[in-house]
Order: structure tokens, then C-alpha cells, then sequence
């Protein structure tokens, strides 16, 4: 049995190659990882345009009447060049005019006829967004690793990137173990329990931006196991099994993965819930072999199956590991393991338990928002003392 800090670290060890560069649209790029640096391909803005709705002149003449030659839309090219004592009115976002280094805000300015204008102005700002002011030409904009959000892809169209560069989502094959499990459209007779952890281990990959894909539920003999888990280990960088792993006499998870030529690095971690809790790998895939208690599952997802996904497809992993004060006491009668359980941290930093009755108790988790680390050795947290809580994703 290893600790779980050993766990992490011989997983994240394991991820030592990122997965394939793919180009995708920018419209599908949205929570992707940026495969290559990008680097803007204009001056931005593009040409000196005006700031503002008003009349383009020269700065000397702003306060003189002004014969207007045209009217130049964003969008549009000017085709008078401003002399003295002319101007032309301009829209947000248009060409200044040749002769022109001054735009009068239309507020500002009367008409005197209908083709002249008088203004009265006594700021020094010209109005202008000059060329290259944001951005100049070959700067770099975004740096590959950038995980995409909507502000980085409105760069991305600015750059003129409508195909993308990403790396690709990890893809994860998801097996449940157990005679006793039926899928939740089946009857369920006496003996029978509803299958509800893979379709937790499914959102929670899909959450994680993989991509899952269910391949049912294996029977607890070793044909079965052996077939279902070839298939997924030929189609997925991950496959995670739920149950099967503990050491009854129908656990043959462990038995299957060695004879498929698997390497198991653990098998069983100092940790409550989930310390049977198995990882190997082989030279196309990786294999987490999770308890079928649901909450098990859940938690060892969260702490060890996620930062794998995310390492594979060029993300940080992210610290959601924050400090709060209990409100309440806690104590448990054995420490020989870590624990995680659920509870609620709330915005005054404090850490709120919840009634919970153990890893087979999901419906714990609906009211949680974050799970509480309690160290080994330790057996009671008395009421207002810091603890460590790793908020859930």
C-alpha cells in the first residue's frame, strides 16, 4: 500500500507525452489547449481610425468653420483629403483622411449652413486610435499551453486564425464490473443494483474535456473482463473500470490486467475512500481500476484519473486546494488512512459538514461543493481550526 501523494506522483510521472495536435474550427474551440503560439499577422488597429461620431480636420483649423466634403461609414474609404478650413464627418471606427489629425466629437460642433460646422473644443486629445497602438505586426499574442476561453478566441478571429491549432482531447473508455449491476432502463429484481457509476465516471471524464466513451457492464469472470477491456484499451488512452479491484473471490481486475501484459504500478493506497484503488499502464494506454462504492469512485476520479486527462492534453493542472475553518467538530475512530469527505465551503472561507454516511452515499455530494482532507494521524479537528479543503471542478 502506498500513500496517496505517491499515487499522484507516480501518475503524473506516467504522463510523460502529450497527445496529438489536431486543427479544429474556431467555432469548436472553446476550453481547448493551444497546440502552437499565435502571433498577430496585422498592425491592430489596422490603419489610424476615428475614436468617435464627429468631423475629421486639421488640429489647427477644430475651432474655425468647417466646409464638410463627405461623410466616410466605418467600413468605408475616404476620397477627399482635408485642407484648411475643411473637414469631413466621420463615423466610430473609420479611416481618418489624408490631411486630417484631429477628430471634433459630433456633440461638440452647430451647423452654420447645411455643409459647414463651427466647433468650440479646447482638449488636446485628439480622438484618434492611431495604427499599431494595440498590436503590432509579428507580436505575440497567445502562447501555446493557453487553455481557450471566449476572450482568447475573439484574438484568435482578430488574428485571422478561423482553424486552430489545439491538442487533442484525451479519450476515455469507460467499463463498469459486477453481476449484480443492471443499467437504469432495466427492471431491477431482487439481488440487482442500478448502475449509476458510469454514468458518474462518464460526466466527470466529459467534464474533464475528454472525450468518454461506455462500453457496459462486465461480468465478474475473467473472459468477460478480458474481452471488454481489450476492446476499450485498443480504442482509448484511458480506460477506467469501476469495481472489481478489492480482494474478494471475483476481484479479477488485477489478474486480467497483468495476463493483457499491464504494468500495475499500485494497487492499493492509504486513503478512505478508495484504497483499492489500481493504476497501471502498457504502451498505448493507461488503466485506473476504481472501488464500486460510488462515493470511491467519484473522489478518486477527481484526485487522480482527472490530472491525468489534463496532463495528456497539454493542461495545467489546476491547485483547487483551499484553506478554511471548520465549523463544527469532526472526529473519526481510525486514522491509519487519509480521508476525504464531503462538505460545503462557503464565502466566508468556512467549512461546513455535511451528513454523511460513508462511500456508498452519493447523495452526499449533491450538497457538497468541495471535499476535506483529514491527514493520517489525525482523529479529531476541533471547531475553528484550519483545514485543507480541495474544492470540486
Amino acid at each position: 500500500m502506498i500513500s496517496h501523494e505517491e499515487a499522484i506522483e507516480l501518475i503524473i510521472n506516467s504522463a510523460n507525452q502529450k497527445n496529438r495536435i489536431e486543427k479544429i474550427s474556431i467555432f469548436d474551440s472553446l476550453n481547448r489547449i493551444l497546440a502552437i503560439d499565435v502571433s498577430s499577422d496585422i498592425n491592430m488597429p489596422p490603419f489610424d481610425k476615428s475614436a468617435m461620431d464627429g468631423y475629421a480636420c486639421r488640429f489647427e483649423d477644430k475651432n474655425q468653420p468647417l466646409t464638410v466634403l463627405e461623410v466616410i461609414p466605418a467600413g468605408a474609404i475616404p476620397t477627399k483629403k482635408i485642407n484648411k478650413n475643411e473637414c469631413s464627418k466621420i463615423m466610430t471606427g473609420a479611416i481618418i483622411p489624408d490631411g486630417a489629425d484631429y477628430v471634433i466629437k459630433v456633440e461638440d460642433t452647430r451647423e452654420l449652413s447645411s455643409n459647414v460646422i463651427q466647433s468650440n473644443v479646447s482638449s488636446p486629445a485628439r480622438n484618434i486610435c492611431y495604427i499599431g497602438e494595440d498590436i503590432k505586426i509579428n507580436t505575440l499574442l497567445l502562447k501555446a499551453g493557453t487553455k481557450l476561453k471566449p476572450q482568447h478566441i475573439a484574438v484568435l478571429a482578430s488574428a485571422g486564425k478561423f482553424e486552430i491549432e489545439v491538442i487533442a482531447k484525451t479519450t476515455v473508455g469507460i467499463i463498469s464490473t459486477g453481476n449484480e449491476l443492471v443499467e437504469p432502463n432495466e427492471n431491477l429484481t431482487r439481488g440487482k443494483i442500478r448502475n449509476s457509476n458510469a454514468y458518474q465516471l462518464y460526466a466527470q471524464s466529459a467534464n474533464a474535456n475528454a472525450i468518454p466513451s461506455y462500453y457496459g457492464i462486465a461480468l465478474d469472470e475473467e473472459k468477460s473482463l478480458s474481452q471488454i477491456i481489450s476492446k476499450a484499451a485498443s480504442e482509448n488512452q484511458i480506460i477506467i473500470l469501476s469495481g472489481g479491484v478489492s480482494m474478494g473471490d471475483f476481484d479479477f481486475v488485477p489478474k486480467v490486467l497483468t495476463d493483457l501484459n499491464f504494468e500495475i504500478l499500485f494497487k492499493s493506497i492509504a486513503v478512505q475512500p478508495g484504497k483499492p484503488t489500481v493504476f497501471a499502464h502498457n504502451n498505448n494506454s493507461f488503466c485506473f481500476g476504481l472501488p464500486g462504492n460510488p462515493v470511491s469512485s467519484f473522489i478518486q476520479f477527481e484526485l487522480l484519473v482527472a490530472p491525468l486527462i489534463k496532463l495528456l492534453q497539454g493542461e495545467k493542472v489546476d491547485n483547487l486546494m483551499v484553506n478554511g475553518k471548520l465549523s463544527t467538530p469532526y472526529q473519526r475512530k481510525n486514522s491509519s488512512r487519509k480521508a476525504w469527505i464531503p462538505v460545503v465551503y462557503d464565502t466566508e472561507k468556512q467549512v461546513l459538514q455535511i451528513q454523511y454516511n460513508g462511500s456508498a452515499h452519493i447523495n452526499a455530494f449533491v450538497e457538497a461543493n468541495a471535499i476535506m482532507e483529514i491527514p493520517i494521524g489525525t482523529l479529531a479537528i476541533n471547531k475553528g481550526e484550519q483545514v485543507n479543503v480541495r474544492l470540486l471542478s
